[in-house]
């Protein structure tokens, strides 16, 4: 049993990955804008009251209270601005590159922490069926057999069989269309009956879908490919919970914001059965956390990255049409309006997160 010093620990634990992630986001816009001539005014980690501040040469860095945010505040980013150095004079292509960078750099860090945990691997499951379940039903010509090669499943590409389990648990209706390859040919297993049940293993009834995978060594580029489709995977899993959002399935009230996931790191870090598990578990959690924040700032919504580069899109097309430079005060209106919708959501996000851990 974990101490209170123990979930503390957590708990500050998961706010210095947030500060992190925050960090590595705000850098990857830091080093692209530098790399590109533009100015940067301020470079600052968290939000609110300076706690730190430093002048070095033309940006200040500072550490601020709130650990919920950062900026990296460019000249000219949202105002019209005759330095040749603004944000604004450089091309459009490099001012997409600025913008895509903080989403970059947090995929890059989720799939650098994958590939740290996964680096002393010794094998991993396949996506080839290597033995069917005894009083297995769904085989035969028609079905599965021993050998068949699944490739995707309701139009889902399968990597590994996590995603075998992931997409099979998703199905609706009872049935799947199946894409497999068997003996070099690909065929196609149209609603497919496929479903969980009990079947005795070693004289235990265990529920499960009585197929089992082939198991692929772990070498460098096992390691290494398997740490892509990992990353792929939590892609997949942010567009499946977008999805879900979007036709109901879910609502705002199952959403986890800030709060949220610093009680779930916590949560993960006490149910560990050892610290170096607790670890393990919530590196595993950092890296999903970092490649979520990586596909939701590029969704085009103002006020996130993806929202100006949507803009910087459509701007650039207006321009070459009316022939004249559009004033970017009006983006930074549309911008400033979304970010208090954003803030709006986010503290709808937080209450629900306190009222859950609450009512425990």
């Amino acid at each position: 049993m974990f101490s209170e010093r123990s979930e503390s620990m957590y708990i500050l634990l998961a706010i210095l990955i947030f500060g992190i992630l925050i960090g590595i986001h705000e850098f990857g816009h830091f080093i692209a804008a530098k790399a590109c001539g533009v100015r940067v005014n301020e470079f600052a980690i968290g939000m609110g009251p300076a706690l730190l501040k430093r002048q070095k040469g033309e940006t200040l860095y500072a550490l601020r209270l709130l650990p919920i945010g950062g900026f990296c505040a460019m000249e000219g980013e949202d105002e019209r601005s005759d330095d040749p150095r603004a944000f604004t004079s450089k091309p459009w292509w490099q001012r997409a590159v600025i913008l895509i960078a903080g989403a970059f750099m947090n995929f890059l860090l989720g799939f650098l922490i994958i590939a740290l945990l996964y680096s002393s691997a010794q094998a991993f499951y396949g996506r080839t069926v290597s033995a069917l379940t005894e009083d297995f039903r769904y085989g035969g010509e028609e079905g599965l057999m021993v050998g068949d090669e699944i490739l995707s499943i309701d139009g889902h590409t399968i990597f590994y069989s996590n995603d075998f389990s992931t997409y099979m648990s998703r199905s609706s209706g009872g049935t799947v269309d199946m894409v497999i390859r068997r003996g070099g040919e690909k065929l196609l297993l149209d609603d497919y009956p496929l479903q969980m049940e009990d079947y005795v293993v070693d004289g235990e009834t265990v529920h499960r879908y009585g197929v089992t995978f082939n198991t692929v060594p772990a070498t460098f580029w096992n390691r290494l490919q398997y740490a892509c489709c990992t990353a792929a995977d939590y892609v997949r899993y942010v567009w499946m919970g977008l999805s879900d959002l979007v036709t109901g399935v879910v609502g705002i009230k199952d959403m986890s914001g800030p709060v949220g996931i610093v009680s779930a790191i916590g949560q993960v870090g006490q149910a560990s059965a050892s610290t170096a598990e607790a670890l393990k578990n919530i590196l595993f959690l950092a890296s999903f956390i970092a490649v979520n924040l990586a596909v939701m700032n590029l969704l085009p919504i103002p006020a996130l990255d993806g929202g100006r580069v949507f803009f910087l899109l459509i701007t650039g097309v207006l321009e070459k049409i009316l022939r004249r430079k559009i004033d970017p005060k009006y983006e930074g209106y549309i911008h400033a309006a979304g970010l208090m919708l954003l803030l709006g959501l986010m503290a709808v996000v937080m209450v629900n997160d306190i009222a859950r851990i609450v009512n425990g």
